[in-house]
């Protein structure tokens, strides 16, 4: 059921742009609730209780999201493996956006009492059910609409929209905070980036309509060769070393964004008394670089197979992680150098969604993909902060040493890969599992 080996064409381009914009506007919708968390705690909760059980409870809403995620995503694949990728791939994004639109119409604790914080839980746990769905049927949808060859670059492309998500957040918060007053931002502002991400991902939804279903899909289908069991109990049974290895590759992609992205601007003003807006512009720029470093890695896996992009990627993100951690500090002129070196090499992540495409089937791809992303996403996305935390009571340059040990196992994955298919990645990566 390959694509043959053609170029990509206009279709392809479409297909790429539209699930690349959905994609940013979706991560754009549920990453934005970090950036107004303050503001939400003070909003949707009482004023007599402790500031730290306000953001407590303000956080823990945050992280009902990630919690969702493996439920949504699994259910959603399930559905996407049975009836067909693009109708997930469309329900995802509607699922987003109501709830990032209904956010932003809540009333206030001050106006409904515990219900406030109540709905504003719900709907954070479609916000994460969406996104459980989105990211797996994303790279499934575009890898199986591209010609074989350019599954790395399309995934790649993809990836680095999510992360464009990211920096859109960033920026729309510095927006609001640059131009409102506090007491404003408080009244109305806060409201305006969910509204904002609403209506965009409303509008993403009606351009995704323009989309056709994955040609591997429709053959399945014609061939009636679609999954006769329960596809998720399927790729659980039937390829355990696929699993294991995705959710491997899953802990080196979330950790490299949260260790490096989300977290470091706030140990870098604690460790060397950086201004936080000269760690937030330094963050932009290392963000704007990791989607390079995406599109770098796509290309390179197309090019030299999985095996080597892992081992060279990798240990250029070990080496540049520990300049990084190390030198910022003793030489504050190379912050912007050295954080966007490090954001450039912890894209190498942008080709884990090739790795995780190609080691399933196509009749369980999309559920095992979904199933090992979105657990594996829940589990080190949600432990990672807490365990760097805790380890830098022991290192204060416990970032460094946690990217160096992650940049080693992707070493490590990178020579499984090659003892599984060597070069060769017209075959499917650990179909032997």
């Amino acid at each position: 059921m390959s694509t043959n080996a053609r170029t990509l064409n206009r279709q392809d381009y479409k297909t790429l742009t539209l699930a690349a914009l959905g994609g940013a506007l979706e991560f754009y919708d549920f990453i934005i609730f970090v950036f107004f968390a303050a503001v939400v705690g003070d909003l949707f909760f009482p004023e007599h209780i402790p500031e730290w059980l306000r953001q407590v409870q303000t956080f823990g809403i945050f992280a009902a999201g990630y919690l969702a995620r493996p439920l949504g995503g699994i259910v959603m694949a399930h559905f996407g493996d049975l009836v067909g990728r693009k109708k997930m791939f469309t329900l995802s994004i509607l699922l987003m956006a109501v709830p990032t639109l209904a956010i932003g119409l809540l009333p206030t604790y001050a106006t409904a009492g515990l219900a406030a914080p109540v709905l504003l839980l719900l709907m954070r746990i479609l916000q994460g059910a969406a996104i459980g769905g989105e990211v797996p049927g994303a790279w499934v949808f575009v890898a199986e609409h591209v010609p074989e060859h350019r599954i790395g670059i399309a995934c790649g492309t993809l990836t680095a929209g999510l992360t464009v998500g990211i920096l859109l957040g960033s920026v729309v918060a510095t927006l609001i905070n640059t131009a409102m007053s506090q007491q404003t931002i408080h009244e109305i502002g806060w409201r305006l980036p969910f509204l904002l991400g609403g209506a965009f991902g409303l509008i993403a939804m009606y351009l995704r309509r323009w989309l056709q279903e994955t040609p591997i899909f429709m053959e399945m289908q014609q061939r009636k060769v679609l999954a006769q069991e329960l596809p998720v109990k399927a790729a659980l049974v039937r390829h355990k070393k696929a699993v294991i290895i995705s959710m491997l590759l899953t802990w080196l992609l979330s950790a490299g964004i949260v260790v490096v992205i989300l977290m470091s601007p706030v140990w870098l003003q604690k460790q060397y008394g950086f201004a936080p807006a000269l760690t937030l512009q330094a963050n932009s720029i290392a963000t704007v670089m990791l989607c390079f470093g995406c599109l770098i890695a796509g290309l390179a896996v197309d090019r030299f197979g999985a095996s080597k992009t892992f081992i060279i990627g990798s240990a250029m993100l070990a080496c540049s992680g520990w300049m990084f951690y190390h030198l910022a500090g003793v030489y504050p002129a190379w912050l912007f150098l050295l954080y966007g070196l490090v954001g450039l090499c912890v894209g190498v992540v942008g080709a884990v969604p090739y790795v995780m495409v190609k080691a399933f089937p196509p009749a369980v791809r999309f559920s095992g993909i979904s199933f090992s992303y979105n657990v594996s996403y829940a589990i080190f996305g949600g432990l990672t902060p807490i365990a760097v935390t805790m380890l830098m009571g022991v290192s204060p340059m416990a970032p460094a040493w946690y990217i160096l040990g992650l940049s080693l196992m992707g070493i490590a994955l990178g020579m499984v890969l090659k003892q599984d298919v060597g070069e060769d990645h017209s075959k499917t990566l650990l179909q032997r599992s």
